[in-house]
Parts: C-alpha cells; structure tokens; sequence
C-alpha cells in the first residue's frame, strides 16, 4: 500500500503547476496589451521565432518524423496562435477566448472518435453537451467586444489546437519542450507570409518601431513564459506524477483568464458570462473527472 505523502503533490509541485496555469490564464490579457502596438500576424511571427532561438541550440530535436513535427509546427503557430491574435485584435476579449479556447478538450475527444475509433463514454458526451450549451450562452450574447465572427474564429483555433493534440499523441513519449521548441521553425514561415500579407509591410514597421520596454516584455512573455517555461515545467511535472494529479490544474486556466481580464482591463462578468463559464467549465470536469469515476465504481463491482 502506498503511503500517503506519495498519494498527494508536494507543496512546492503544486504551486509549479498553479504558476504555470495562472501563467497561461493571465497570457491572454497580455496578448492584448501586445496587440495594442503590433498587429496580429506580426506579435505571432515574434513569439514563436524567440520560442525557436536560442533555445533550438541547447535543445536536442526530439525523435520524431518531420512531417509531424511541420504539421504541428503549422497546426499550433497558424491555426491556434495566428486565429487567436487575429481574433482578439478586435472580436473577442480576452477573458471568453481564455474559456472558449477550452473546448479543444472536446474537438480532441470527437477527432479521436472519427479517426482513432476510440469509444467515448455516456460522462464525456455530457460534458460536450454542457460545454457546447455554454458556447450558445456565449453566441446569443455576442456584442461590441464579441462579435460571431470573433467566436467562430476562436472556435477554429480550439479545432487546431484539438488536430495538434492528435499529432502529439502520435508522436509518443517525447521532450514536450524540445517538440514545441523545434516545431516552431515550421510556424515560423508561413505566419512571416500572412504578416505581410494581411499585416502588410507598413504595419509591420509601424508596430515594430512603436513597440516600448513593455510591449517587447510581453512578446518575450509569450515566447519564454508562456511557452518555454509552462511547457518545460508541465512536462517536468508530468514526468514525476501521474496525469491525473496534475492535468486537472488545467481546468484553472479560464479561471485566471477571465479573472486577470476582470481585474486588469475592466472586462465585465455579467451574469450571462458567469453561466457559460459554469457551463464549460462543469463540462470540461466532467469529461476529465467522469471516466475515472466510472471506472471506480465498476472495479469493486468487479471485485
């Protein structure tokens, strides 16, 4: 029998994953004071070229085929990231793209489905009903500072992220990090071709030149904070205790989110936004939570 110290996360564990969540929470209120100065395409080009150097030269390239590796490279860099800047530019705020971004949980679970033919249990289709209800919540309330536009384009990146998520899987078991570190030169290109086209090249030296002390504190934010450390300790964590330990911690991520933006830029929570955060969020909780529990109560039974 395990004793149990072993059974629970180490204090100094458990607020690296908590720094690492509030990390990537309160990220989104950073984009948009980055966005303030740089235009979407271009604050994405910059983020994930300070993702590739320097740390590419202390990083060995993960074992795994290349055509994965440029695949997630694009999937993550142009599909989630470059939507997700486009988007907050001007369409969502920041506190909904941190909880609708969420819902890649839920695109990963029905791409699973139609590629994998895994099964997915009667808790899991709950858990999408009742994040999907808080999405309607979330579209019929759509106003100046969330437009369906905004939402739909929040929505595809969720889907990205979620076919990224896909590719990891196949991947195995490698060095997160180096992953996200090394597929970054694929996200690289195709978003410097985007910046110039829908940025275009006088925006770009615009933003660039107006850029200060603090939008540059942000983008390497987004590059050292938000990626190398919060991947490198997540992988760090999950190489030392199960996953069901520390990927709960993940559910806090619209938490802080949305509270950072509260707090920080005045971002409203009336009471329609609280009700699809509960929504999502049971959801999310459920579709984790759910097949564990499932699983619980037939092993006794079984006994």
């Amino acid at each position: 029998m395990s004793s149990p110290s072993a059974q629970t996360l180490p204090l100094r564990h458990f607020l690296l994953a908590l720094a690492v969540v509030a990390i990537w929470g309160s990220n989104f209120v950073v984009i948009k004071y980055a966005l303030h100065t740089l235009p979407p395409m271009t604050l994405a080009v910059l983020r994930f070229s300070f993702a590739l150097v320097p740390a590419c030269f202390f990083l060995r390239r993960p074992a795994v085929d290349w055509r994965n590796l440029g695949a997630y490279g694009v999937l993550i860099g142009v599909g989630q990231f470059g939507l997700l800047y486009l988007a907050m530019r001007s369409q969502i705020s920041p506190g909904l793209a941190s909880l609708v971004v969420q819902t890649q949980v839920f695109f990963t679970l029905l791409l699973a489905v139609r590629i994998r033919k895994e099964k997915v249990l009667g808790a899991q289709w709950l858990g999408l009903v009742l994040a999907a209800c808080g999405v309607a919540v979330i579209a019929s309330h759509t106003d100046g500072t969330t437009t369906p536009l905004g939402l739909v384009m929040i929505l595809a990146a969720a889907f990205s992220w979620a076919c990224a998520n896909l590719l990891t899987q196949r991947a195995g078991r490698i060095d997160m990090l180096a992953y996200v570190v090394w597929s970054s030169a694929f996200a690289v290109p195709p978003l410097l071709l985007l910046a110039l086209l829908i940025d275009g090249p006088q925006q770009m030296a615009a933003g660039l030149a107006a850029s200060d002390l603090g939008t540059w504190a942000a983008v390497l934010w987004q590059s050292i904070g938000n990626t190398l450390f919060g991947y490198g300790v997540w992988s760090w964590l999950l190489a030392r205790h199960p996953a069901g330990r520390i990927v709960p911690m993940a559910l806090l991520v619209p938490v802080f989110g949305m509270g950072s933006a509260a707090v920080l830029l005045g971002e409203p929570l009336p009471a329609w936004k609280l009700i699809a955060a509960a929504l999502v969020l049971a959801g999310l909780a459920i579709n984790l939570f759910g097949p564990r529990l499932l699983a619980a109560r037939v092993k006794p039974a079984q006994e």
